[in-house]
């Protein structure tokens, strides 16, 4: 496909950062949204872009995201989730975190805490909490990623198996319309599990926009976990799933009524 080359700018961008979306592009270019929109929908039909509320993703299908520009798609969201979830997690407790940006957001919450153990195969999280003397930090052994400091592996999931913690904090990369909550990679999806099976409470974080992406592996089911924080969840096929399993929905984006 032929490209403009305000859409070529775009399309760095959006390799770049993970996600564009339209009010910052027309302020960007200074242009009116509805010429950023045409561009979007000419990318979108060119299939290098996929098209989401409020603008558009690269890459889409499942293929994944670089994590660093995982972190800055929807970041102020995952900071407000990441406050909420470590606002659950009272003083004086166990828990695990796993991989994921979302996670790292709770642990950054949770500087606060005292007389924590936190059991984690993320390096992140780690190098993040090592240097409060009231979290103690534990971490797992296994292959680590240099794509994003993530422990993976059998040894990674005997590890944690040691463990039962009062508390898990986990992620997922994308969650389907059916409850089922998925991931790219198989190691790093058995560690999930093990985390999963070994916690009394489980807390999903995801922002929303893993209601918009797929990926190939699956993690397990939305009731298998107690409680999921979101900025909002628009898909009434996993509200309803929530309730059905009493699964407690928190969801940062909307105002009590």
């Amino acid at each position: 496909m032929f490209l403009s080359g305000r859409q070529t700018e775009i399309l760095e961008i959006a390799k770049a950062e993970g996600r564009v979306l339209v009010e910052e592009l027309a302020s960007r270019f200074s242009v009116t949204p509805q010429t950023i929109r045409k561009d979007l929908n000419d990318l979108c039909d060119g299939r290098v872009l996929s098209r989401v509320h409020g603008g558009a993703i690269f890459p889409g299908g499942t293929e994944n995201v670089k994590y660093e520009a995982r972190r800055s798609i929807a970041a102020s969201e995952k900071q407000a989730i990441g406050r909420a979830a470590a606002s659950l997690i009272p003083s004086n407790s166990s828990l695990f975190i796993n991989i994921g940006t979302t996670t790292e957001a709770v642990g950054e919450a949770l500087l606060g805490h005292h007389e924590l153990m936190v059991i984690t195969n993320n390096i992140n999280v780690a190098n993040k909490l090592r240097i409060f003397p009231s979290i103690e930090v534990v971490i797992a052994g296994g292959v680590v990623r240099g794509s994003d400091g993530g422990i993976v592996g059998e040894a990674a999931v005997d590890f944690i198996r040691q463990f039962k913690v009062d508390y898990a904090v986990i992620g997922a990369s994308a969650i389907d319309t059916d409850g089922a909550l998925l991931d790219f990679d198989f190691r790093e999806v058995k560690v999930a599990q093990a985390i999963i099976a070994n916690a009394r409470h489980v807390i999903l974080v995801a922002d929303s926009t893993k209601f918009e992406r797929t990926a190939p592996v699956r993690i397990g089911h939305l009731s298998q976990v107690h409680t999921f924080v979101t900025d909002e969840c628009s898909i009434e096929s996993v509200r309803a799933i929530a309730a059905e399993h009493n699964v407690r929905l928190v969801e940062t984006a909307r105002r009590p009524s």
